[in-house]
Formats: C-alpha cells, structure tokens, sequence
C-alpha cells in the first residue's frame, strides 16, 4: 500500500519532501489538483466536494492514509469527511483507509499541547499574552480554526490571522522572487498593522509559503520563530501508523506525482525547492 499527500497544486510539496525524508522505504503517491487550484477562495462546499474527489483517486491508487497537504482542505474539509463519508467508504471499499490534516499537527506544535488537552477555562485574564501571527488562504482565515482550536488549549496565546488571497497563486505559477518578496513585506506590514507590532512567532498557514519561507523570514523581525509544518506533520504521522498498524505504508520506495492540471514539469522556483526536475502524470 502507499501514503498519499494531497493538495490543490503545488505547496504540499513541502510536506511531502519532509515525509519522504522520515520514510524513506515507504511508497507515496501525491496528488495536485492543479486544474482547480487555489483552493482559497472558493466556497466551502466546492473545498469539500474537490478534496473528496483527490481522496478518492488517491485511495484507487493503492493509498491507506491520505495526507491534505493543504491548510484549506484540511480546515474546511477534513472534519466534514471524517466523520460524514470516510466511515461508509469503508464498508463500501472492503479495507481501512483514513484522512488525515496538517492543521492539528500544527496546532500541537504551536501550544506545546497534544490535540486531546483542552486548558479549564479560567475567569482572570493571563498577566502576558503571547501574539501569534498566522499568514494562510483567505478560506483558512474566514475558518477561525487556528483561533478557535488554540483558545481551547491555551489562553496565554492570542492568534491574529493575516489572510493572502494571491500569494499561493504567484508561488503556483513561479512568480520571480522580488515580487513574492513584495507581496510577502506588504502582508507581514498588515498585520503588523493590525496588532500594533510584530507577532512572538509565525504559522505559515498555507504549504505553499514554506517554499518562500527566507522571503518570510527576511520580512519579520530578525529571529522570530516561524511554526514548520512538514515538521509537525512528519512527527504526527509516525506517532499515527505506530499507533494504527493496520496502515501499512510499503517499502518499495515508490514515487509517483499525479496532477489533474498539465502533465509535465514544473516551474523553476519549485525545482530549485525540491532539488531536482519534477515532471507530473495526469491524473
């Protein structure tokens, strides 16, 4: 069987990479849904109906688990399909087979708390509040789920969302990188704004941005810790398969790189990110 990673394009890359790295032996399968990318400013029952649809293919490719690789999917969409589809899909397909997110990894990294711990509810106010900025899709941002789900466990942390409606678009399509640079600077200067100064630390809320995570580095102050989610993500799916053994990820080391848009290579910023030429199947 085989791990599959999904996203709307491009940017799941970055948790692919890092998942590869953490399993070598195992087979992957990741599919880019580049025929109806970005995800951001869709509704959310077209978020949910396209990240079913990229399941499904994955799940007919030999997938057990499937990855959303994509903070939009996994926040509109994961809960949704979780609990209302992939329980009957089950029983339809005749073996195990689960979805999983990177936004509840992320939320464990960013509180130092496992997705279980929910803080009592307290009248007083903490004495210092820590500022986390988050910079996602506009669908992420409209979501709340990081302002939600950290309030739950830790009331020490105020969240602040800085929503980038074209950034993972221009990242999709190889944008130079003076003009992400730009774009980045202004957002950062935004919610800089908002708050009334710079946030503690940083979520990259949306996969694509990791592959510019320098541009975001250079536009926060110097030092500020940004929230790695391949590496959150990593961590979360190793402790997932110990736990579910029923998932087996293969050992063949097969890769294999799906898109629903043009077959073929990709653009340059996201070689040079990877490493190495990529070329894309049709899905």
């Amino acid at each position: 069987m085989a791990i599959g990673v999904f996203d709307s394009g491009v940017g799941g890359l970055t948790v692919h990479h890092r998942l590869v790295e953490r399993f070598p032996r195992a087979d992957f399968v990741y599919l880019a849904d580049q025929a109806n990318a970005p995800y951001g400013g869709r509704s959310g029952e077209e978020i949910v109906a396209l990240t079913k649809a990229g399941c499904v293919r994955l799940f007919d490719e030999g997938c057990d688990v499937v990855v959303l690789a994509c903070n939009t999917a996994a926040s509109v969409a994961l809960r949704r399909l979780q609990q209302g589809w992939v329980p009957g899909y089950r029983r339809e397909i005749g073996r195990p087979v689960n979805i999983l997110g990177i936004v509840v990894p992320t939320i464990e990294a960013a509180t130092g708390l496992p997705w279980e711990h929910e803080a009592q509810w307290r009248e007083e106010k903490a004495e210092k509040l820590e500022v986390l900025g988050v910079f996602s899709t506009p669908a992420t941002a409209r979501s709340r789920v990081y302002e939600i789900e950290i309030d739950k466990r830790r009331q020490d942390v105020a969240v602040f969302s800085e929503p980038c409606p074209e950034l993972a678009r221009m990242i999709e399509t190889g944008a130079a990188r003076e003009a992400l640079a730009a774009v980045i600077a202004s957002h950062v200067q935004a919610l800089k704004s908002r708050i009334g100064r710079h946030p503690d630390r940083a979520i990259l809320g949306c996969t694509h941005y990791e592959i510019v995570a320098d541009l975001f580095q250079a536009a926060l102050p110097a030092g500020t810790p940004l929230i790695r989610q391949p590496d959150a993500t990593a961590d979360a799916l190793s402790r997932y398969l110990e736990r579910h053994p029923e998932f087996h990820p293969g050992h063949t080391a097969v890769r294999r790189f799906l898109t629903t848009g043009t077959p073929g290579g990709q653009n340059k910023l996201v070689e040079t990110f990877w490493g190495a030429a990529l070329s894309f199947e049709p899905a």
